[in-house]
């Protein structure tokens, strides 16, 4: 992987080694998160907490010049994603929502999105992720709920 690094490597180790049961059935990373250039910079699976850089890309702007939403939306998810794995069985994305607080300019460079697991009830996670610049400029907030696959035998 071209953005690999030793904090990444040892989330995929994680995510590989707790769902070896179903390897077959998943790619980890996603081609989804190799596209976008994602790259792990820290993670606390018992403090629930997922940090990930991403660069703005040229492919990733609007007509205006500016950081598709769609994009910010797909780094977000990425980190939720991968949050959502480690912290819980099996689960999906049940409900997503996102407030974009300023445009995104190729010249921003990277996007730094922290991901936190704010609970859980019963088969229901919530989460939520900040969006950041390399100033710390808040550029993006969101939050998501999961849903825990049953685990019934076939």
């Amino acid at each position: 992987m071209k953005h690999s690094n030793p904090v990444q490597e040892e989330l995929i180790r994680i995510l590989r080694e707790k769902f070896r049961v179903i390897a077959g059935k998943f790619v980890i990373p996603p081609p989804v998160f190799i596209a976008m250039r994602g790259e792990v910079l820290d993670f606390d699976i018992d403090r629930g907490f997922l940090k990930i850089k991403f660069p703005v890309l040229n492919e990733h702007l609007n007509p205006f010049g500016n950081m598709q939403g769609g994009m910010i939306a797909a780094a977000v998810d990425n980190t939720l994603g991968p949050l959502s794995m480690a912290v819980a069985p099996p689960n999906f994305t049940r409900h997503f929502e996102i407030k974009y607080r300023r445009a995104i300019p190729l010249t921003t460079g990277y996007l730094f999105v922290s991901g936190y697991l704010e609970g859980q009830k019963k088969q229901q996670l919530c989460f939520s992720a900040t969006v950041m610049d390399s100033a710390g400029q808040k550029l993006a907030a969101a939050k998501s709920t999961h849903w825990i696959i049953d685990q019934v035998a076939g």
